[in-house]
């Protein structure tokens, strides 16, 4: 088994949310009942309130470079639309896909649009247009879909998705691949609520218990989704959960690759 780890880009800065969704208003509140549960330290609280003054809600380049010193292949998703929460501009995301190119990662879109073939399509040629990437895949943002959504993505023109959270192998739908992945940062740590609910060493006992499951499944590849923003000691547990992650999958001698660098091996 091999795992293939990939970041989803739902934030650039803070002031892209100003009077256009609820994101701040809900982080205020998230951090508050964080601290007051003691889920997270004064030291977390405060560095939050300093990302807040300093505009940052990205750590992106702080992340590729732990990657890089750890070989792990940096796959990133960027969007080019917005909705549910997801405000900074395509000048914004155009700057990090310039500096993520610089620096080899492997790029894909972030997805809005789910349920309407014309849109999927725009989304698609949106992507393409701006960036001048011919070949790239997509995860759909908060991970939506329906029934149509994996053919619709398919006939757009996508090399890979990457939006089923199953414990399933790629396989083929029409000319795209489908990556299933099993571990997102959030549903483990949060544990299916709006804020912190697990501490570190609970996030590794049930990380541990996915690992193990995708190996009684025998897959291939295991899928691992980690949010950037969440690579920073204002969420420290978040930051120690994918450290040691990284490093609980080289002691166990899983080798890291990428979505494209999968592709070739299954078409061999």
């Amino acid at each position: 088994m091999k795992a293939i780890i990939s970041h989803d880009i739902d934030h650039i800065t803070v002031w892209e949310h100003l009077f256009k969704d609820t994101i701040i208003p809900k982080y205020m509140i998230r951090m508050h009942v964080e601290l007051l549960k003691n889920k997270i330290s004064l030291r977390e609280y405060t560095l939050r309130w300093s990302d807040l003054f300093k505009n940052k809600w990205q750590n992106i380049d702080e992340l590729v470079t732990f990657n890089n010193i750890n070989l792990v292949p940096s796959s990133f998703f960027i969007a080019v639309n917005k909705g549910v929460g997801l405000n900074y501009s395509n000048e914004s995301a155009l700057l990090w896909i310039e500096q993520m190119q610089r620096r080899n990662c492997e790029i894909g879109i972030h997805g809005i649009d789910f349920d309407d073939e014309k849109l999927i399509k725009r989304e698609f040629d949106l992507f393409s247009s701006l960036t001048k990437i011919n070949s790239f895949g997509i995860r759909m943002h908060y991970v939506r879909n329906t029934r149509e959504t994996f053919s619709q993505l398919a006939k757009a023109g996508y090399t890979y998705d990457s939006t089923e959270c199953s414990f399933k192998d790629p396989y083929k739908i029409g000319e795209m691949w489908e990556f299933p992945f099993q571990i997102m940062d959030g549903w483990i740590i949060e544990n299916y609520k709006s804020w912190q609910s697990l501490n570190l060493e609970q996030a590794k006992i049930n990380t541990i218990k996915l690992i193990d499951k995708a190996h009684q499944s025998n897959l291939q590849y295991l899928g691992i989704d980690f949010h950037d923003r969440y690579f920073s000691h204002a969420f420290k547990t978040w930051l120690d959960w994918y450290m040691w992650l990284v490093e609980y999958l080289k002691k166990n001698k899983i080798e890291f690759i990428n979505f494209n660098q999968a592709i070739n091996e299954l078409q061999g």
